[in-house]
């Protein structure tokens, strides 16, 4: 048991893993106006993915930042 808690807390520290933010909601009513779509329409994510923050709650928004050589691409899902 206590090893599956070490590398729990590994995967979410990993130096490679993309950053993931929670948006603000003001942040999420910019975003679905900007693209012309609704939040049901954002691509989903589990809650218990092991890369996402604990405190999330299903109905956020989370921006995934990935580095592709010096350009960083934000990706948006979000948690069910």
């Amino acid at each position: 048991m206590f090893r599956q808690i070490i590398n729990i807390s590994y995967l979410q520290m990993h130096i490679l893993q993309p950053k993931h933010t929670k948006l603000k909601p003001n942040e999420v009513t910019e975003l679905l106006s900007k693209y012309n779509i609704s939040l049901s329409q954002l691509p989903k994510i589990r809650k218990n993915d092991p890369g996402l923050p604990q405190e999330l709650q299903a109905g956020d928004v989370i921006k995934i930042e990935r580095k592709d050589g010096d350009v960083i691409y934000p990706y948006y899902r979000v948690v069910v």
